[in-house]
């Protein structure tokens, strides 16, 4: 029942609701307009009978329909806007850079529409971005044990207290203290369902989560406990091995991962990651068959706090796992990205 295709009273449903999860496997055509959109369109409603769902964008195309211009729906689903794109590439090219937003404006974007987009996707302005980032290689600096005056000013940062702070607040470290320190790296991903965060050293992947992810920044503090480690916006050279990998699981290719993984948990935790990382693609476990298939039937509890703290989303599947019944269960990204994963995985399986 997971994987059939819903009834159009569902698909209904979903589009008055603007339900994330059907966006990129259904779409809809308004008779009345000859138009086709998302489910998630921000449009106002169709009536009932006035609309016709499809599977792909092509079925929509034949019957005549012509895409429309508000949701974009031939583009690739969670496609970052173009000026987002574009100032992310120019962060990357120059992340030393004190960037402005008169830089903003030289570049041809208006400061505030940029704003609004960074802000919707990040949660934050690419002001803030591009300061993490400067602040990402001080404190990289400062464990290499550079001054910290020199790394202060290089940062940018006219006032030393200033710096100190800025610092403090994102390492949970004063500068001084960082001299030694193993430093880890962390940079987004774009995926087609949302923004991920990876943190990495040189030699594995320590968490891979989405953004809004509740449990976030829990799961960082409890990293840099176990590792005594430091964190600066940045790359690693796990990161950009997890970015190609997860570039071609989302547009079908593979679902295989070899990027080396590093998180941190129980014995009995990793036991369970290990137990996921055998489902495979396009199927589902239970958490009493992943009990027992662990070797321990009566750990169904413990199998499932267990799978909730997995700190490494999609490479180790905890998504794979569903209710007894078929039902979907709570998923820490968010069960419309449960679902779109398990959908997705089904139909790479299917080619």
């Amino acid at each position: 029942m997971l994987f059939q295709r819903p009834d159009d009273d569902t698909l209904y449903d979903a589009l008055i609701a603007r339900d994330p999860g059907y966006d990129g496997f259904a779409y809809v055509g308004v008779r009345t307009t000859g138009i086709f959109c998302r489910l998630t369109c921000a449009a106002r409603k169709p009536k009932r009978e006035n609309v016709q769902f499809f599977d792909t964008t092509a079925e929509c195309l034949h019957a005549g329909f012509r895409p429309c211009q508000r949701c974009r729906p031939m583009m690739g689903t969670g496609e970052p806007e173009p000026l987002v794109s574009a100032l992310v590439d120019a962060l990357e090219r120059e992340p030393e850079r004190r960037w402005l937003e008169a830089d903003i404006v030289a570049m041809g974007f208006d400061a505030s529409t940029v704003r609004r987009a960074f802000k919707k996707r990040f949660g934050m302005s690419f002001l803030e971005m591009a300061r993490l980032r400067r602040l990402g290689q001080a404190a990289e600096r400062l464990t290499s044990g550079d001054s910290v005056v020199d790394t202060q000013v290089e940062a940018g940062f006219d006032s030393g207290s200033g710096f100190r702070a800025a610092v403090t607040r994102l390492l949970g470290e004063a500068p001084a203290k960082l001299r030694g320190k193993t430093m880890l790296k962390a940079d987004w991903i774009e995926t087609p369902i949302g923004p991920m965060i990876a943190v990495a050293d040189r030699h594995a992947l320590h968490i891979l989560e989405f953004l809004e992810r509740k449990a976030l920044a829990t799961e960082v503090a409890k990293m840099q406990a176990v590792t005594g480690s430091a964190i600066a916006f940045g790359r690693a050279a796990p990161i950009d091995q997890i970015e190609a990998e997860l570039g071609a699981y989302f547009a079908g290719k593979s679902a295989d991962f070899a990027t080396r993984l590093a998180p941190q948990g129980t014995a009995f935790e990793r036991q369970v990651w290990d137990g996921l990382r055998r489902i495979p693609a396009g199927a589902a476990a239970t958490y009493s068959g992943l009990a027992t298939e662990i070797g321990n039937p009566a750990a169904v509890r413990a199998v499932g706090r267990a799978n909730g703290a997995n700190p490494i989303a999609v490479v180790i599947p905890c998504h794979r796992v569903v209710g007894v019944s078929g039902d979907l269960t709570g998923y820490g990204g968010g069960l419309w990205r449960k679902r779109w994963l398990l959908e997705h995985e089904r139909r790479m399986a299917a080619r």
